[in-house]
């Protein structure tokens, strides 16, 4: 089945296996846990925390030694950020493209963008709101983006 804003028909890559054994060697639970707990209170994004384990302390899944996702250790010691990393992602974005209609007005395919754009986020919010991971009182506000994206 195609995509929903594009004819791109898939995404071939390499998959994980499916069972998820125990790599050897690396950090314990704990000391993961508190890497991740010290990342974020750097101001670092859940997957910027993975790539970092991965690349600097040999961890390539801690989910795997802890059995916990990176997302929700920070859940456990509250440093978690306001909204998902997916919704800042998109907002940034929308940001962006606004900027950039500002200078180029005639700029059609950048509006569909924005348009394409800021639909994911209402979308991706109803889903969130009704998960119980975003506030039922928070909406997606162009004007004030721009403090959320920085």
């Amino acid at each position: 089945m195609a995509r929903m804003h594009s004819r791109a028909r898939g995404k071939a890559a390499s998959y994980r296996p499916v069972g998820r054994p125990k790599p050897e060697g690396g950090l314990s639970a704990k000391e993961i846990e508190k890497k991740v707990v010290e990342l974020a209170k750097q101001g670092t994004s859940p997957s910027k925390i993975g790539n970092t384990l991965r690349d600097e302390h040999d961890t390539p899944d801690v989910k795997a030694v802890t059995g916990k996702r990176v997302a929700a250790i920070l859940a456990e010691h509250d440093a978690a950020g306001e909204l998902p990393e997916d919704i800042l992602a998109l907002i940034k974005k929308a940001v962006l493209i606004r900027k950039h209609l500002e200078d180029n007005k005639q700029d059609k395919p950048a509006r569909r963008g924005l348009t394409l754009t800021e639909s994911k986020i209402m979308r991706l919010t109803k889903y969130y709101k009704n998960a119980g991971k975003v506030r039922t009182d928070w909406h997606y506000n162009p004007k004030q983006a721009s403090y959320l994206a920085e």
